[in-house]
């Protein structure tokens, strides 16, 4: 049976049939951490210790973990359930004295959030909010969580990936080569189908004016592969380490920065 999920959902129900194989598929993979080092070590220069941080789309809860570990405390909300669960297992053995409180809550949910004091900042990593039909509108939410010279710290997954456009064009695959270029698509995990968008650093920067100002984007995954060519990089060790060095000297290019596999926004709430 094929589900489609509207955008409502924000893919939590889809989420949940890969939540016990995501920590292996990609959070412990070594395309996975070399994508998500560069996302650390922005993170560690941004959020400070004593800072309160609202994490977006947390997943199994890797880095709310980090976050906590660097003396920060973290409201992690995801629209998935059996994230959420793992989350918290995972906390329980690996961070059981850090302060971490999950929630079951999507994204456009964000009106539902448990009243409390205003938060220093905000993290949402791997493209969670390419899940989000309306960004204006969970900018305006945000802004009523947030207080003024907040940080935005958010990852999504880029309109162009070169890695994507050459490895599918040369299978011959064109359709999957250009999935992202019209700025929307329908992801699927098994058999649930849910809408995917792609929005343009020009396009984000409008959406979340005027509460938030663009401050800074660079590339993340430029030469280094999409987790789907795990098993090739795997084999080729030196050339990853190559590969994250010119990412490093080139991420925040122009040019660079739009064509990786996601790209990483900081922003500041005015």
């Amino acid at each position: 049976m094929t589900l489609v999920l509207d955008s409502h959902h924000t893919a939590g129900a889809a989420f949940d049939t890969m939540a016990a194989d995501y920590d292996d598929l990609f959070t412990f993979s070594i395309v996975g951490r070399a994508q998500r080092n560069v996302v650390w070590n922005r993170a560690a220069q941004t959020f400070v210790a004593g800072n309160r941080v609202l994490e977006l789309n947390c997943g199994t809860g890797e880095d709310a973990i980090f976050l906590a570990r660097r003396d920060i405390n973290v409201t992690a909300c995801d629209a998935s359930g059996k994230m959420i669960e793992h989350a918290k297992a995972r906390k329980a053995l690996e961070a059981p004295d850090d302060s971490i409180e999950f929630h079951v809550l999507a994204t456009e949910h964000l009106n539902e959030l448990p009243e409390q004091p205003l938060f220093d900042g905000v993290f949402s990593n791997f493209s969670g909010l390419n899940c989000v039909a309306d960004l204006r509108a969970v900018s305006r939410e945000l802004a009523a969580h947030l207080r003024p010279g907040a940080k935005l710290l958010l990852c999504l997954s880029t309109r162009f990936c070169l890695w994507e456009i050459l490895h599918y064009a040369v299978k011959g695959n064109f359709r999957k080569a250009a999935r992202r270029w019209r700025g929307r698509s329908l992801a699927h995990i098994d058999q649930c189908f849910f809408p995917t968008y792609y929005p343009t650093i020009r396009s984000l920067r409008r959406s979340f004016e005027p509460e938030f100002k663009l401050r800074s984007v660079i590339g993340v995954g430029i030469s280094t592969p999409p987790s789907y060519l795990e098993a090739w990089i795997a084999k080729h060790p030196h050339l990853l380490a190559a590969m994250k060095y010119f990412d490093e000297a080139v991420c925040d290019l122009p040019l660079f920065r739009a064509i990786g596999d996601h790209m990483l926004l900081t922003m500041e709430k005015v």
